[in-house]
C-alpha cells in the first residue's frame, strides 16, 4: 500500500518571499515547527515538537535539493528513535504565477499500513492549516515588514 500527498496552493506574494518563509529557520518554527534547517544540501536537521503515541516528537531530515527559489527537498524520518515509522521526502516546488507564487508540495514514499495512516494524519495537517492558515499567516506578516521597511 502506498500513498504519496500534493498539494498546490497560490500565495499572493512574490516567489523572494515564499522562498525565505521556507528557508530560514526563524520563518519556519512560525508556520511549521521549532528547526536548526539551514539550505544546504546534506544539511541534516529537525524539527521538534510534542511527543505523542509512537512519536518521539522529532522529525529528523537531511536537506536533498536546494535550488534557490525554486525547489526545496529534504528527507523526513519521524517515528521514535528506535523505530522509524515514516522515512519520506518533503519537496515544495515554487512558480511565478500571475496571482503570486504558485507553491505544490510533495510528501511522498508512504508505504505500508503505517505509512497509510501517518500520510493521513501528515495530510490533514498539511492541507488544513499548515498552508491554509499557517504558512500565509507568516506570509502576510512578512509582507508587511517589507511594506514597513523605509
Amino acid at each position: 500500500m502506498k500513498r504519496d500527498l500534493r498539494i498546490e496552493r497560490v500565495y499572493p506574494h512574490p516567489v523572494a518571499l515564499v522562498w525565505g518563509a521556507l528557508t530560514d529557520p526563524k520563518e519556519i518554527a512560525q508556520w511549521l515547527m521549532p528547526t536548526d534547517f539551514l539550505p544546504i544540501v546534506g544539511h541534516t536537521f529537525t524539527f521538534r515538537t510534542d511527543a505523542a503515541p509512537g512519536f518521539d516528537g522529532i522529525v529528523r531530515c537531511t536537506v536533498l535539493e536546494v535550488v534557490p527559489e525554486r525547489r526545496l527537498s529534504y528527507a523526513w524520518r519521524g517515528g521514535t528513535a528506535q523505530r522509524q515509522l515514516v522515512d519520506t521526502v518533503v519537496t515544495f516546488t515554487l512558480a511565478p504565477v500571475a496571482a503570486g507564487t504558485r507553491l505544490v508540495l510533495e510528501h511522498t514514499g508512504f508505504s505500508g499500513i503505517r505509512g497509510f495512516l501517518v500520510s493521513m494524519i501528515l495530510g490533514s495537517g498539511w492541507k488544513s492549516s499548515i498552508l491554509r492558515t499557517r504558512l500565509p499567516a507568516t506570509l502576510q506578516r512578512l509582507a508587511a515588514e517589507r511594506s514597513a521597511e523605509p
